[in-house]
């Protein structure tokens, strides 16, 4: 991915990863970070005070965006990971543009493994109503599947289902069964979790779509991908010693605390409030 409109300039390959989303979702994308990359050092940035980001307008999204990367290159992060897809979806430019280290994203990401994985070329996209509503994930896509047929859903219930912690739950099941009949009907043999906080419902989505449908998790996909460009770059940690990792939120920093630990499965150290 670009590292922005100024060249990237990095002196300390310990320097920690930053990362955000809109809330708790993105903790996806951390845990498989610390999976793939014991050694690097994470600063995580969820934006619990004005999630979901979803159902908001692109200019709304962006100028959060723009105030989080501001936030984080201030932490001195060597690589920036945007770990929410709506994000990715209408508001990366404005990222790339103000940073100069590295950016990845999850919307690319799956993108390229959904096109890899696809055997009959049709690949179904679950995804926020604003992520739908922008054509991301078909333009992504078609970028290195041109013959790729993608349905798209938009499924607006999970991220607060998500955040409630009701991963396992009936409401959650009836959900689900609603927002993949429409499209399990167009016989897609691929399915993109095409927000952080749907890997979290992958055992659940999984059993509901068959062992015939692949499962692409963006968490996974973009924790590869962020080794891959470390490795690439000559960024990846130096030090062997067991990495800080830093979480900061805008709201209820108890409450995520709670919530990500299910997520990493493991508990939180502190996680501090930011007034903005």
């Amino acid at each position: 991915m670009p590292c922005g409109a100024r060249a990237c300039v990095v002196v300390n390959r310990d320097r920690p990863i930053g990362v955000f989303d809109s809330g708790i979702g993105g903790l996806t994308v951390a845990h498989a970070l610390m999976s793939a990359l014991p050694h690097e050092r994470i600063v995580y940035f969820g934006d619990t005070a004005r999630l979901p980001y979803g159902t908001k307008s692109s200019a709304t999204v962006a100028g959060y965006a723009a105030q989080i990367t501001d936030f984080l290159l201030k932490r001195d992060v060597k690589m920036l990971v945007v770990a929410c897809n709506t994000m990715a979806a209408v508001a990366l430019p404005v990222v790339t543009n103000l940073s100069p280290v590295p950016v990845v994203d999850v919307l690319d990401a799956g993108a390229r493994a959904a096109a890899a994985s696809s055997r009959s070329r049709r690949i179904g996209v679950l995804a926020t109503l604003t992520t739908v509503s922008s054509g991301a994930y078909e333009r992504a896509i078609g970028a290195h599947a041109p013959d790729a047929r993608v349905v798209s859903q938009a499924c607006p219930l999970f991220a607060p289902l998500v955040e409630e912690g009701w991963l396992d739950h009936p409401v959650t099941e009836l959900t689900a069964r609603e927002y993949l009949r429409p499209v399990l009907a167009q016989g897609v043999d691929t399915l993109v979790l095409g927000c952080t906080h749907y890997p979290l419902l992958k055992p659940l989505l999984a059993r509901l779509a068959g062992p015939a449908t692949t499962l692409v998790d963006s968490a996974e996909t973009t924790a590869l991908r962020v080794a891959e460009l470390l490795t690439a770059q000559g960024l990846r940690c130096e030090s062997k010693a067991e990495p800080a990792h830093e979480y900061y939120v805008t709201d209820l920093p108890q409450r995520f605390r709670a919530v990500g630990a299910l997520c990493l499965g493991r508990p939180l150290p502190e996680v501090h409030l930011v007034h903005w």
